[in-house]
């Protein structure tokens, strides 16, 4: 407690330090990353904003248990990297969260600041250390439990799987991910731009988990090149699943299989992992349009629209039924997208596309009004009769969200599906219906958040450390 607040006054709260940003004109034309970070006197005039709360409502909110004050402190006293290493207690993927984590409806919205002032940018703030580390002073790994000779598995190299791995690592296990690209990162590689998440940035996280002694072997399918038998059968003692649920939904409306339509998975991954936007380093075939519709309203619609714009499309339009406040998508996403000329068509429902010689021309859609709620809390869109019109369009791209892959599941009948065909899991812990198999992310949840996902993943590594020990794992 300051001297001040030990005499009875009240600490003066200042605005929020803003982010300084790439120029919304200038940034069209390129995919560097649009904000740029935290300098070291920002950062410190932010963290001297913190209350520092005895109940730390913001640590309840941080799906991985970051010690957010703490490391809040100290980055006020200037220990940047005492900073880094405090978050590492909790957090093996620090750079990346600071960048896509939620944290507005997550460990900010409970902020106390929040009751009166914008809440602690503490994203920004855990960026800023992580990049800091980066940058002028050598990661050290915190400390590891001695060996075990524990064997375990982990499937997939997302960011569920990354947490997993890397938590098992430091309580003493040997640890194999198995991922099925040619590159590790999972969505944080093929779904996330670099203009929001830059590829580094993802390589130096994952070199990281590597250096806690994970092994991760790519080019590994599970459910076709290896099976989860053949996996225990190599002496590994416990699975944990955390392939994602990257399975593209479509809207199933006349005109879906033109060329030019693609799903969000698609596009993003031709982009990001694939490549296209170093045409011509990398002669990775992506259309580019001219005109774009992508449909939907989350985080994966904005990356695509975005990504086309950049790409080189003159009008990039998102097409969603609801209206902007029924939006999933993140606001300072919206923002971004609106600065950059993305047009929004709100209310407004496709119901056919269009084609001429087999490649998209235009989109027949509705417009829509809100009624009552359902079972999503959000307003349910209802059509308006007679408000059929024609969008002219040459690419179409469709983001409305993913489901289960049942490549994985099909090749292990023993595994335990719900309704939706998702892993029946313990929310809790992981636990599948198979006493050594676990499951995590949103192969368990459906479509959620990349910090959501690694708690799953942190769960599931104190389960499995249970599991195979008998004792309680240390407080990761």
């Amino acid at each position: 407690m300051s001297p001040e607040e030990k005499k009875g006054k009240k600490k003066r709260i200042e605005p929020r330090v803003s982010m300084r940003e790439q120029d919304s004109q200038a940034r069209k034309d390129n995919f560097n990353e649009v904000a740029l970070g935290y300098g070291d006197k920002e950062a410190v005039q932010e963290a001297s904003r913190c209350l520092q709360c005895k109940k730390m409502p913001c640590v309840e909110g941080c799906p991985v248990e970051i010690d957010i004050p703490a490391f809040i402190k100290l980055v006020e006293e200037g220990d940047f990297l005492g900073a880094a290493a405090k978050i590492k207690e909790k957090n093996n993927l620090p750079a990346i969260c600071g960048r896509v984590c939620p944290q507005e409806t997550q460990c900010e919205i409970v902020c106390t600041l929040a009751k009166k002032h914008d809440p602690l940018a503490i994203g920004r703030l855990e960026r800023f250390v992580a990049d800091y580390e980066a940058d002028y002073g050598e990661s050290t790994l915190p400390p590891q439990a001695p060996t075990t000779g524990r064997k375990v598995a982990v499937i997939g190299a997302g960011p569920a799987g990354l947490t997993c791995a890397g938590d098992l690592a430091r309580m003493g296990h040997e640890v194999t991910i198995f991922e099925a690209l040619n590159a590790p990162g999972g969505v944080l590689t093929y779904g996330i731009p670099e203009f929001r998440l830059p590829k580094a940035v993802v390589m130096r996280e994952v070199d990281y988990i590597k250096r806690l002694g994970v092994n991760i072997l790519l080019d590994q399918v599970i459910g076709a090149s290896l099976t989860v038998q053949e996996i225990f059968d190599d002496g590994f003692e416990a699975v944990f699943i955390g392939i994602g649920a990257g399975l593209p939904m479509f809207m199933n409306i006349p005109g879906e299989n033109l060329n030019g339509v693609y799903s969000a998975n698609e596009y993003l991954t031709r982009s990001n992992l694939m490549k296209a936007y170093r045409f011509p380093e990398y002669d990775t075939p992506i259309k580019k349009g001219s005109k774009v519709a992508v449909i939907g309203g989350g985080n994966v619609a904005l990356d695509s629209a975005r990504t086309a714009l950049r790409l080189g499309a003159e009008e990039v339009s998102i097409v969603y039924r609801r209206s902007r406040k029924e939006m999933p998508a993140r606001a300072e996403e919206v923002a971004h997208a609106a600065e950059e000329g993305i047009v929004f068509k709100f209310l407004t429902l496709p119901t056919s596309i269009l084609g001429e010689d087999n490649w998209v021309i235009g989109m027949e859609c509705l417009e829509m009004e809100l009624g009552e709620p359902d079972d999503s809390g959000r307003r349910r869109p209802i059509p308006i009769k007679g408000s059929e019109f024609d969008m002219e369009v040459d690419l179409v791209i469709m983001a409305i969200g993913t489901r289960a892959n049942p490549l994985l599941p099909s090749s292990f009948p023993e595994l335990e599906l719900n309704k939706w065909g998702y892993i029946a899991a313990d929310p809790e812990t992981g636990q599948t219906c198979l006493a050594r198999v676990f499951a995590g992310g949103d192969i368990v949840t459906g479509s959620a958040t990349v910090i959501e996902a690694m708690g799953a993943g942190k769960h599931s590594a104190r389960a499995i450390h249970r599991l195979l020990t008998g004792e309680e794992p240390p407080d990761l």
